[in-house]
């Protein structure tokens, strides 16, 4: 074809493009849900990280003042699908090699119109204004800026033992029932809220990293580490007259897990923590946080077998069958068996499963860790104890467990249930390969649920309820309340607990309700109703036994409060 009709093809398909896009939306369903825009566009600390930027001739020009908005904007709406280095995660690459080629114009219509394959409207959604979509046309087809790395150098500065070991209590120094403590993230605000689960009052508010994603406790239950969106970790003693942070360090510039020795003889002895940025994680000593050994997760995809630059540390468990960390690698599909033995002859075993691994927890048996393989629509099954992969099944789309849930399915005995966020379905998993061998590692029945949006899932064992929330649903019915199922009667459906509704909140927020979480004796099930930080927030404690509102804890310094963490519950992988 001559050069003149490529020209009018081109001007064509570029004319043409919201149409064929917004037919593409029509055509796909829900393949790109609100639910999933809002989930995979959450901020990246890197947004105010300094950065090199490279000039690239061939690229749109850009003054400095507009290649660092436009960098903002990237890493707190793009990065999470993109990668930091825009080589492609759960998104594909939008490196020059590639942008380039498409040119200014046609890059605006994608962005401002999105497209059916996963790319959120940015532009027609409001998102984004008409300026902001012409920045980022041309800032993707730049060279990215490259992240600094952070390796012992950097850690050892961030390192503070705030309270050596030796001049920290003895023994418990406090009447606090310890055991029925609970962590709640106060993620705006960078803290972490310890309430007395008995009492239902504030212990103590303690600073932490922003945006803390999990709690984790030590296997003698005294000491609680957090670890922030910016790779901050704190070491909280729960035996101080007014538990504190005793440690702390930053192991990275983003990161999501952390956790800490559970095998027999190791028992606080070491932590772990692993970074999105960069993509490595390091074991440290359990008593003060010093780092002791980096390890990077750079490497080869298990499917396509491609080097991937950026394989992002996803979540961390601690095996209970060996000295083992079992850390999960999201771009790579890899399960990393880490044998803490011998620190200085480190040992990994290397678990090929599924691309795009995020986060899961035990089976009941805590023999089998489940992981959500999430942009795969997979679960890949964990055998701890022999080291290997029992299985791969294939779910709904972007399940999303927490940490599961563990039941006894009156026909298929164990299951192990997740939801997800990218539809309205809850998949029910069989777990046991010597009683129920026919159902081992199957999705054995599927619920459905109230919609998608779902983030976590949770019941107990000593309950016959199954609470599934939904908050980041767009719909705010959906948002705001809570689905439970009895697993002894799963064909009867669900009730709906508007548990924003019981919390009396007086002002206009957005009240989404996350994360369901037992007390120790599993008769209370507390909930966050989370707002933004300039609006009221509460924690809703319900009674188990009767679904009816128990309690509601307000304070003004419970500022938007998400995910929290009974200590025993934790502590012992209670879920």
């Amino acid at each position: 074809m001559k050069r003149g009709g490529m020209q009018r093809m081109r001007v064509f398909a570029l004319a043409a493009m919201p149409t064929l896009i917004a037919a593409g939306y029509a055509q796909a369903g829900n393949k790109v849900s609100p639910a999933e825009v809002n989930y995979e566009a959450a901020s990246s600390p890197l947004a105010n990280v300094e950065m090199y930027q490279d000039i690239n001739p061939k690229a749109p020009q850009m003054t400095k003042a507009e290649f660092d908005t436009a960098r903002k904007i990237y890493f707190q709406r793009c990065a999470g699908c993109h990668g930091v280095l825009r080589k492609g995660a759960t998104g594909k690459p939008l490196t020059p090699d590639k942008t380039i080629t498409n040119g200014t114009e046609y890059l605006k219509t994608f962005i401002k119109y999105g497209s059916a394959a996963g790319m959120p409207n940015w532009g027609t959604s409001g998102e984004l204004s008409d300026d902001e979509v012409d920045l980022m046309a041309r800032y993707i087809q730049q060279t990215p800026p490259q992240p600094p790395e952070y390796g012992m150098p950097e850690m050892k500065a961030t390192w503070k033992v705030i309270v050596p070991p030796e001049q920290r209590p003895t023994k418990k120094m406090n009447d606090f029932n310890i055991s029925n403590i609970f962590a709640t993230t106060l993620r705006d605000t960078g803290e972490v809220a310890l309430i007395d689960g008995d009492t239902k009052k504030i212990i103590n508010i303690v600073k932490t990293g922003y945006a803390v994603h999990i709690s984790r406790l030590s296997a003698s239950g005294r000491y609680l580490y957090v670890i922030g969106r910016d790779a901050k970790v704190n070491m909280i003693d729960l035996w101080m007259e007014k538990p504190d942070n005793v440690a702390e360090i930053r192991i990275g510039l983003e990161a999501r897990s952390v956790d800490t020795s559970k095998y027999k003889g190791f028992e606080d002895k070491f932590a772990i923590a692993g970074s999105y940025w960069p993509p490595q994680y390091v074991v440290m000593k359990g008593d003060t946080l010093e780092p002791l050994k980096i390890v990077s997760t750079r490497g080869m995809t298990v499917d396509t077998q491609e080097y991937h630059p950026e394989p992002r540390v996803a979540s961390i468990v601690a095996s209970h069958f060996k000295p083992e960390f079992v850390v999960n690698v999201k771009e790579t599909g890899k399960t990393l068996m880490v044998d803490y033995s011998d620190i200085d002859n480190l040992k990994v075993t290397e678990i090929g499963s599924a691309r795009f691994l995020h986060d899961g927890g035990w089976d009941s048996s805590k023999r089998y860790f489940l992981v959500a393989a999430n942009k795969s629509n997979k679960i890949a099954a964990i055998d701890a104890k022999e080291g290997k992969l029992a299985g791969l099944v294939e779910v709904g789309a972007i399940p999303h467990p927490g940490r599961g849930a563990n039941f006894m399915h009156p026909k298929f005995g164990p299951v192990w249930a997740t939801g997800h966020l990218g539809d309205d379905s809850i998949a029910l998993i069989g777990t046991d390969p010597t009683g129920h061998p026919d159902q081992a590692w199957k999705m054995v029945e599927t619920l459905k649920s109230q919609g998608g949006g779902s983030l976590f899932i949770k019941t107990h064992p000593k309950s016959k309820h199954l609470y599934v929330d939904n908050p980041l649903n767009p719909d705010p019915k959906i948002s705001q309340s809570v689905a439970v199922y009895d697993t002894t009667n799963l064909g009867g459906g669900y009730k709906v607990l508007p548990i924003a509704d019981w919390a009396g909140l007086t002002d206009d927020g957005a009240k989404r309700v996350v994360q369901p979480e037992y007390n120790k004796a599993g008769d209370e099930v507390w909930f966050s109703v989370w707002s933004a930080k300039d609006k009221e927030s509460a924690v809703v404690v319900v009674d188990d036994n009767t679904l009816e509102l128990k309690a509601v804890i307000k304070d003004p310094k419970l500022i938007t409060p998400t995910g929290h963490f009974n200590v025993h519950n934790t502590q012992h992988d209670v879920y």
